[in-house]
């Protein structure tokens, strides 16, 4: 055991900034959040969640239980622009290229942003907190457009935006879910936080790779299998050409092509971001 200490090196936390701001319109047919758009110019996002509002109960001339309501969740976004995907969400339509109808149906999003975590030895290069946001929907957005003058302001827009809770396992329903980036500093747990990443945002296609084909089959050729030349230096790389063998040589590796095409974003569901960073539901 031990007492407690204060303002130690390297815990003088703080939160600040917000960056790479995704919205993911919902599929309301896979009941999934869809491929997800880069909003740019997003100059803050304000988490306001309301309601648990307390109900006292008294008896035998005392207060004898407190009651919360349910908890809602809100928040509001400013931006100086937002992606024209989000249009459908923000309750327009597009009947052609350039031509923009407003007061439509507007639909259900997810979101997802990143803020800063910092510290009093590496600043903001600490860390950061990948915030998950589902079941919103936007109220309309007020734009006002005032004279060019010697004070130039570019119009920054504002949503309030308010969620529907969804499911997860082991836990009451939630529109918010968190994850801080400095918890993950195994190499495993670093992984596994990449594969999160790699889902909000996506990834880009990379070269074709090489592996392995165990078992040989028993036409290379048809299989489209490749037998490999070179070393594997710099002077002398591998190369790797289709085998013209229709049947199996045993002393011949023979290798297949992996093909990387890349990976559209996405917003995973709780139950999923939980299986990606292999969290035990409650």
């Amino acid at each position: 055991m031990s007492a407690l200490l204060w303002d130690q090196v390297a815990e003088h936390l703080y939160e600040t900034g917000d960056d790479r701001a995704v919205v993911y319109p919902f599929d309301s047919t896979t009941k999934t959040y869809k491929k997800g758009y880069a909003w740019n110019g997003v100059t803050g996002v304000t988490e306001s969640p309301s309601g648990a509002d307390e109900t006292a109960l008294y008896a035998d001339n005392i207060k004898y239980l407190s009651l919360r309501a349910a908890e809602e969740f809100g928040m509001t976004v400013t931006a100086y622009t937002y992606p024209d995907e989000f249009a459908e969400m923000d309750g327009s339509a597009f009947p052609m290229k350039g031509v923009r109808v407003y007061q439509q149906a507007r639909k259900t999003f997810g979101f997802s942003y990143r803020s800063i975590i910092g510290n009093d030895t590496e600043a903001n290069d600490y860390g950061y907190k990948l915030h998950l946001i589902y079941g919103l929907t936007a109220s309309p957005s007020e734009r006002s457009h005032s004279t060019v003058n010697d004070s130039p302001e570019a119009i920054e827009f504002s949503w309030e935006m308010t969620g529907v809770p969804v499911a997860v396992t082991g836990y009451k329903n939630t529109c918010l879910i968190t994850i801080d980036s400095t918890a993950f500093t195994t190499t495993e747990a670093a992984a596994k936080l990449k594969a999160l990443e790699d889902a909000l945002w996506g990834t880009d296609a990379s070269a074709d790779t090489y592996e392995e084909a165990v078992p040989a089959t028993e036409n290379p050729h048809d299989e489209g299998l490749y037998e490999r030349s070179g070393t594997g230096t710099t002077e002398d790389p591998y190369v790797y050409t289709l085998t013209a063998d229709t049947t199996v040589t045993v002393s011949k590796t023979y290798y297949k092509k992996v093909s990387h095409p890349g990976t559209d974003p996405y917003l995973p569901l709780p139950d999923k971001v939980f299986e990606l960073l292999g969290v035990t539901a409650g």
